[in-house]
């Protein structure tokens, strides 16, 4: 699995020069569009398949600060996965291999009436290839 990489945008600092906290979380929506994109799970391909994911928990650990044209990676792993509720980490490092920002999010997945999915039963091939990155 390939990281993420962000570069810290002039907007995406505040007045301190430093980038808002609120960013990370960005980043985060961010790096597991990639993720997913790169396990073969575009999020547009799940929406075809009628999945939407919602976002049920954001947390954030800062570490160090960036500023603006700093390079972020951002690397996403597979917490936890039994096909109600997906979690995953977050591990994003400066240029220098610096941890700057831990995090982690869980998510639910829904058809679009908002109803809860059985993915093993309904989706067992995205339920499988998700399973397979737990760490």
């Amino acid at each position: 699995m390939q990281a993420y990489i962000h570069q810290v945008q002039y907007y995406e600092t505040d007045k301190m020069g430093i980038t808002h906290h609120s960013n990370y979380v960005r980043w985060m929506e961010e790096a597991r569009v990639n993720f997913l994109t790169q396990i073969d799970w575009p999020m547009t391909k799940l929406e075809e398949m009628g999945l939407i994911s919602p976002v049920l928990n954001v947390n954030c650990d800062y570490k160090k600060t960036t500023t603006f044209s700093d390079t972020v990676s951002i690397m996403v792993s597979v917490k936890e996965f039994k096909g109600v509720k997906l979690f995953l980490s977050y591990e994003m490092k400066d240029q220098k291999g610096d941890i700057v920002c831990t995090g982690t999010s869980s998510h639910a997945f829904l058809d679009t009436n908002g109803r809860p999915v059985k993915m093993k039963k309904d989706y067992p091939e995205f339920f499988d290839a998700i399973s397979a990155l737990v760490m």
